[in-house]
């Protein structure tokens, strides 16, 4: 089972995992030399990222890239890229090694092979993953619905990313698959508001894993998950 931490305010939570997430990529850079980080977009991650881009650590060694990506352009108000170097990749940690899941291809299925490619430089296991949770469950971009969702959750694809049409939102993407989420140390799920933990709850009840993607992570045992939670 997940580990629920609780917070009285965003600006409690956002310090707190940002002094937690930086601990894990201290952890790796004593044990490996090395350490890396997947971050999440999203209006809720902003002041964690910025807090954490505050933290000193020898970034310089650490690789970050993230769970998903829409399919638009870095100057786009929609990219995840666009964000990131915004807000984490500023300040101590602008030295980062940062790694985007958007290139060249027209679309992101003819992007899976580039993408695989560029990832590689990027320490695995990850040291961290911080994932968001929409309010239909998904997670990352394995969205409800999307066509490509079963190969993005199938454990034995061999697959890193995947390109994924999420139906029920805006433009393509490409996504880190489960077995590359899983392929990490610790993942950290950071969701705030009443309505979110309500949508936790009922993603933590019996039901399909297809139906709340969120489950996917929720229920498995080899990655320990830390639920961080603000009202």
């Amino acid at each position: 089972m997940p580990v629920e931490v609780k917070f009285g305010d965003s600006g409690a939570l956002k310090a707190a995992l940002a002094t937690h997430v930086a601990e894990s990529l201290r952890d790796g850079l004593v044990q490996h030399g090395r350490a890396s980080l997947v971050v999440s977009g999203g209006r809720t991650p902003t002041p964690f990222l910025v807090a954490l881009s505050q933290v000193d650590l020898d970034w310089s060694k650490v690789g970050v890239t993230l769970a998903d990506e829409r399919w638009v352009n870095v100057d786009h108000a929609d990219s995840n890229e666009a964000l990131v170097r915004r807000t984490l990749l500023q300040n101590r940690a602008a030295h980062a090694k940062f790694v985007g899941l958007k290139n060249s291809a027209a679309m992101p299925v003819a992007g899976e092979t580039v993408c695989e490619q560029a990832l590689t430089p990027i320490p695995r296991p990850f040291d961290v993953v911080v994932l968001g949770m929409g309010d239909d469950g998904h997670t990352a971009s394995l969205f409800p619905q999307a066509p490509q969702l079963a190969a993005a959750l199938d454990m034995h694809s061999g697959k890193q990313c995947i390109a994924i049409d999420p139906v029920t939102a805006p433009h393509a993407r490409m996504s880190l698959t489960l077995p590359a989420l899983l392929n990490s140390r610790r993942i950290v799920v950071l969701i705030s508001g009443l309505d979110k933990w309500g949508v936790y709850q009922k993603a933590l009840a019996k039901g399909p894993i297809e139906a709340m993607p969120i489950r996917s992570i929720l229920r498995q045992t080899q990655v320990p998950v830390d639920i961080y939670w603000s009202p």
